[in-house]
């Protein structure tokens, strides 16, 4: 059954939750730090171009899905292995993404001290994982960095047969269409992207929800994320001057960019990737976010303010919706990789995701826990219900997928001009 934000048959039932703490998220300049040299940017580019242009393989679309490879010199680890014990358990990862009870609770049961070495963007994050000498157990690519990582051969296969609670996911993340097979991630959390802002300052809403952005009236107080993609693709949508959110069109982009360059003239906008806490505390009163921020947003709140104070604005057709996942991957140079296929599987587990939901306000897409379920359970109040991420959402909303280098140095080059000031 498809479930409606709007009904007022949902009701939130208070519950006192803990203090959530948030990653410091911003993604994008993903062939750079990987080592692979963007092609020069062309002159003229536009969205007629083949899936393996510039890149050398074939790039994975929603249309057109991928079945990654797994090569003889890169196998998956063999079936009933012992886990191993002692030492380190490292984790490569966004900072504070997983509840610290949940990495605690695994240590202490397989006897090892897990340690979180954190990033702030995908070039980090392959720069780190590309260190000689280094080795990792768990890393978290998205979509638009997957690829290159397994032709790079940066990750290994994983054995399913270590994953059971594989069967937990919505059916739609058993085979994905960046990763068919789910042959090298599972899917860690799920997300959408609007606009946060302060209920008890804004008094009206309009129907494109980004106009909220440009308005003066919040001058000051406005805040645009701090990435490069969600920001232009915001300009694109919001303009209406396409949907394709991955666009080589290099009049579409600069267009999208003049649009957010107005802003820091028109509010004198800010950027960065703290809407979670911003917003609730006042320092921002309107915020472009992603969908786990307000629901994180409420344990930030002063004392004595309630989270009716806070709302979250995404477009109503799914077909308009931005969406996006974080996904867990074992890194080729792992030490413990049958220990990384267990916190796999814990993490899918439905008590200990439901746990780490509680800590980062990010939906993991299983199914026991529906939006009934979490808003009956007191996790996302009434007045956050657009914050939900609905399976609908995949199948209709857009995407940030891997572009060719052409493309990402397009896309580059607009987001220096505005980080510049225009």
């Amino acid at each position: 059954m498809s479930f409606d934000p709007t009904d007022p048959a949902w009701r939130h039932r208070p519950r006192h939750r803990p203090q959530l703490s948030r990653r410091a998220f911003l993604r994008g300049g993903l062939w750079l730090g990987a080592g692979i040299g963007a092609a020069p940017l062309l002159a003229s580019c536009n969205n007629a171009y083949p899936a393996v242009q510039s890149a050398g393989y074939p790039l994975a679309r929603p249309n057109n899905p991928v079945r990654l490879p797994i090569r003889d010199s890169n196998p998956p680890i063999e079936n009933g292995l012992e886990p191993e014990t002692g030492g380190d358990f490292k984790i490569l990862n966004y900072d504070a993404y997983m509840a610290p009870g949940i990495m605690k609770d695994f240590g202490d049961r397989h006897g090892v001290q897990v340690q979180v070495t954190p990033y702030s963007n995908y070039d980090e994050m392959l720069a780190k994982i590309r260190t000689p000498g280094e080795s990792f157990d768990l890393v978290f690519p998205g979509p638009s960095v997957l690829s290159k990582m397994v032709y790079a051969e940066l990750l290994q296969p994983m054995n399913h047969s270590y994953v059971p609670n594989l069967k937990n996911l919505w059916p739609e993340y058993q085979d994905p269409w960046y990763d068919r097979g789910a042959r090298y991630t599972v899917p860690y959390t799920i997300y959408g992207t609007g606009v946060m802002y302060r209920a008890d300052r804004v008094t009206s809403i309009p129907d494109n929800g980004y106009d909220l952005m440009w308005d003066e009236a919040y001058a000051g107080k406005v805040y645009l994320l701090d990435d490069l993609s969600e920001a232009i693709g915001m300009s694109l949508l919001r303009n209406h001057i396409t949907k394709d959110i991955n666009t080589g069109d290099p009049a579409f982009v600069q267009e999208a960019t003049n649009s957010i360059i107005d802003l820091i003239g028109r509010v004198n906008v800010k950027t960065d990737v703290s809407a979670y806490s911003e917003v609730p505390e006042g320092t921002a009163t309107i915020h472009q976010s992603w969908s786990g921020d307000p629901i994180a947003g409420q344990y930030y709140l002063p004392k004595g303010e309630t989270p009716d104070v806070l709302g979250y604005w995404r477009p109503k057709d799914p077909k308009d919706r931005v969406i996006g996942s974080d996904n867990i991957a074992i890194p080729k140079s792992a030490a413990k990789p049958v220990l990384s296929h267990m916190m796999i599987n814990d993490l899918l587990d439905n008590d200990i995701a439901l746990r780490n939901f509680g800590w980062n306000g990010y939906q993991p897409p299983l199914n026991k826990l529906s939006a009934r379920y979490l808003i009956d359970q007191g996790y996302i109040p009434e007045n956050l219900m657009s914050a939900v991420v609905l399976p609908e959402d995949f199948d209709f909303g857009l995407t940030f997928y891997e572009v060719t280098p052409d493309i990402e140095a397009l896309w580059r080059q607009f987001w220096a001009e505005f980080k510049a000031g225009g």
